[in-house]
């Protein structure tokens, strides 16, 4: 698929524009130098809007865009219960979380962990989310992302890799979380402009130009199959979602880790000015939550009739691109490469955030605010550099590089979600306790991989977090509790939460009701 002028000139409009304004958002008075708060945690003072608009960012790349098109053309409607289900998650992480965060100053995972159990537990798992975000998730954004690049324009795919990476470097490397969360807002604003304009020519499409309303009942009378949210034993697709275990299941614990202690998302509604700030965002979130799987899985099931013979799911996307004029091409292209680049230039920040202040600035206490923040720039640099060179070694042998990911962190995710937890709501829980659930939660998921073929992949992930919490919760009563080692305070914490939160809880809660009752 070619851009012609047109488009390329909005693609590269798109560029330029997001390049300056993040150059002018970071802009500090003069006189003022960047310190480690300022580079870190955008100076502890980002609005709600901008929390909630660079979760969103954060979160959605070009894998998951096309990943999860390619999985409504397969099997239907169900794939998005992974962000319907994330709605509701947002608003537990709002409520019982983020109070304890802030009420600690937690700048990093790793630091509420330290801080809560001890130094063990805190380098062990800084290690492994230094080693997970640059070998795992950046490798795999710019991996996947560049491949659906070149897929669509024709380009080289390290081409288009290198493209990427430098300019998410470039565009947020001065300004930290500031320049990202900031120029988020755009970000967004136009994925979903542009999913929105796909969404709409595709269901006119596939009625014939008698509208969008038309072409989206059309879908649910010719395609019923793809419309239930809840998959019976007997599909063929069961495996990846089982059924009611989903609702119940091992998806909690995914989206728990993911969205409540993963430092890439969450350090986000750790820079807000204060509490009521940050659940304002995170409520939001929960709102654009809900309409993701509109701008991306709408597509592939307008695909099923549009394209019914398509030799790979994953083909949905960039097919139904295919169809769009130009000018609306080059906005929709455009919002592919802001959702890789706005997820880059997160997970780069969160790497240096970690890195910078859970391990050099702990081994150099006097080193200077300006010599903290230079290094963040450093590690992001490095770490760009080392996803692009075993970007291909690690996932170019894979076919299924985006489900191989998933499998891989789903060994330690129930470990996580156990961990903190324990940590967040009972006081005897003890380092032994979570360095026993963190280690016996790899262990389990190996043996039960390994032991257990068929059973479905969440299902697992849900097995494996209640035998972890059993066993943190058993070590730690095993042995002592050494209270000198917890520094954080949940005494004096309210969980209580304004109208305006309570109001906007309910509405996405009402939704997400009306939605799964309709579409079951």
């Amino acid at each position: 698929m070619g851009l012609s002028t047109l488009d390329t000139g909005i693609v590269l409009a798109y560029l330029a524009g997001i390049f300056i304004l993040a150059q002018w958002v970071s802009r500090e008075k003069a006189g003022h130098h960047k310190d480690a708060k300022d580079y870190f945690l955008a100076g502890k003072s980002l609005p709600w809007w901008a929390i909630g608009a660079s979760l969103i960012a954060a979160n959605i790349s070009a894998e998951q865009v096309i990943g999860m098109s390619g999985s409504g053309y397969a099997l239907g409607l169900a794939i998005a219960s992974y962000e319907w289900m994330a709605a509701l998650t947002l608003l537990l992480v709002a409520k019982y979380f983020l109070p304890v965060f802030l009420r600690n100053r937690i700048y990093t995972m790793p630091q509420f962990l330290q801080e809560r159990f001890g130094s063990r537990i805190r380098l062990l798992m800084a290690v492994f989310w230094l080693a997970l975000y640059v070998f795992v998730n950046l490798t795999s954004i710019l991996w996947l992302g560049s491949l659906a690049i070149a897929q669509l324009t024709g380009m080289d795919q390290t081409t288009a890799m290198v493209a990427l990476a430098t300019f998410a470097l470039a565009y947020q490397i001065y300004g930290g979380l500031k320049a990202v969360a900031l120029t988020d807002v755009v970000q967004v604003g136009l994925l979903v402009l542009g999913g929105f304009l796909l969404v709409g020519i595709t269901l006119n499409q596939v009625s014939d130009g008698g509208g969008v309303i038309a072409g989206f009942t059309r879908l649910l009378k010719e395609q019923p199959e793809h419309f239930h949210m809840i998959l019976s034993p007997d599909n063929p697709f069961y495996k990846d979602l089982p059924g009611l275990g989903v609702l119940l299941g091992g998806m909690w614990v995914m989206n728990i880790s993911y969205w409540g202690f993963n430092q890439y998302i969450i350090q986000r509604a750790l820079a807000a000015k204060d509490i009521a700030e940050a659940q304002k965002g995170v409520l939001f979130a929960a709102f654009l939550k809900l309409l993701m799987p509109v701008i991306v899985v709408v597509p592939g099931l307008a695909a099923v009739m549009l394209a019914p013979d398509l030799q790979r799911p994953d083909a949905a996307y960039p097919t139904m691109m295919g169809l769009l004029p130009t000018g609306i091409l080059g906005l929709v292209f455009a919002a592919l490469i802001a959702a890789i680049v706005s997820s880059l230039a997160s997970m780069s920040n969160s790497i240096s955030t970690i890195f910078t202040l859970d391990f050099y600035a702990r081994a150099r206490p006097q080193a200077s605010q300006e010599r903290i923040v230079r290094v963040g720039r450093i590690v992001a640099v490095a770490a760009m550099a080392v996803a692009v060179l075993t970007a291909r070694p690690l996932l170019g042998s894979f076919d299924q590089a985006f489900q191989f990911i998933q499998e891989f962190s789903g060994f330690f995710t129930p470990g996580i979600v156990a961990i903190f937890l324990l940590g967040l709501f009972w006081k005897r829980s003890n380092e032994a306790g979570a360095l026993a659930a963190a280690i016996g939660s790899f262990v389990l998921s190996i043996v039960m991989k390994l032991g257990l073929p068929a059973m479905p992949f969440i299902n697992r992930v849900g097995l494996v977090f209640l035998a972890a919490l059993a066993l943190g919760i058993v070590v730690s009563l095993l042995s002592r509790n050494r209270r000198e080692s917890d520094l954080i305070r949940t005494d004096d914490v309210s969980f209580r939460t304004t109208g305006v939160f309570n109001i906007g809880a309910l509405a996405v809660i009402a939704v997400l009701a009306a939605l799964y009752t309709v579409f079951w």
